[in-house]
């Protein structure tokens, strides 16, 4: 029973959290506080949403926000598990390129946008580089975190018995940063996918904000929040399918064991 009410409670809070706000959305819109000329009701919104899913453009558009958005994470997680790993297992690197890092890290991605258009100009190379710089750094610094967060006493004790440098890294320092590593991903995920559309937003690429640029221009306010909730419903899969994964990956870590009755 103790399993079973936390349960439900995970399921019918946000479905009520959800409906609440499409509720309050719908009255808003419906009694005027809002000018539904700026702000179309929720179901008017749906009902484009649902016209619009029947066209080939708009999949076509999704396929091509996804390309950016896959190929930007893809890139940053092989640049920044390795560096990541190793600036985290050598503290002279660590400090060495501490400065940097800090000095990098905070720049706003979308201040980049003028220089990609002077240098890579507007188009898919801009966008891949823009989603793989934003979801580097966070994940860059879960590794560092994660490899520099290992038991030392496991590291003196494989040490002890003769284990290499290699198979200690392999065996211990790997296994404990996974946790770390996979948090960053979700995170980096997230990042890489607001970068994507950005790009497209702004740069005029193809994908959904291209879509969503277009909508802006002209005025057709209900395309645009169709399209909004179409980015939202993207980013929600994302997300649910990158939990899915930190759980699949992590089962064996106590974070994901369930508590016993």
């Amino acid at each position: 029973m103790r399993l079973s009410i936390p349960s439900r409670a995970d399921v019918l809070l946000p479905a009520l959290s959800i409906a609440v706000t499409l509720a309050l959305w719908e009255v808003i819109s419906r009694t005027g506080v809002i000018s539904q000329q700026d702000l179309p009701s929720m179901s008017t919104s749906f009902r484009t949403l649902w016209s619009i899913l029947q066209t080939g453009s708009f999949w076509t558009a999704l396929l091509l926000t996804i390309r950016g958005w896959a190929l930007g994470l893809g890139i940053a997680a092989v640049l920044a598990i390795p560096i990541g790993i190793a600036l985290g297992s050598s503290d002279f690197a660590g400090a060495a390129f501490r400065v940097p890092i800090e000095f990098l890290r905070p720049i706003p991605s979308a201040a980049l946008i003028p220089l990609l258009v002077l240098t890579l100009g507007t188009n898919i190379k801009s966008e891949v580089f823009l989603a793989a710089f934003g979801a580097f750094w966070p994940l860059l610094v879960q590794t560092m975190y994660g490899v520099r967060d290992v038991d030392p006493i496991a590291l003196d004790t494989a040490r002890s018995f003769g284990v290499g440098r290699l198979e200690r890294l392999w065996r211990i320092t790997l296994p404990s940063s996974v946790p770390y590593i996979v948090t960053g991903l979700r995170i980096s995920s997230t990042v890489a996918l607001i970068l994507a559309f950005t790009a497209e937003l702004f740069l005029g690429i193809p994908g959904l904000g291209q879509k969503v640029n277009f909508a802006q221009a002209y005025g057709l306010n209900d395309q645009l929040y169709a399209l909004a909730l179409a980015v939202g419903f993207l980013g929600l899969a994302i997300h649910i399918a990158f939990t899915k994964l930190e759980r699949r990956a992590l089962r064996w870590h106590p974070s994901q064991r369930s508590e016993a009755p």
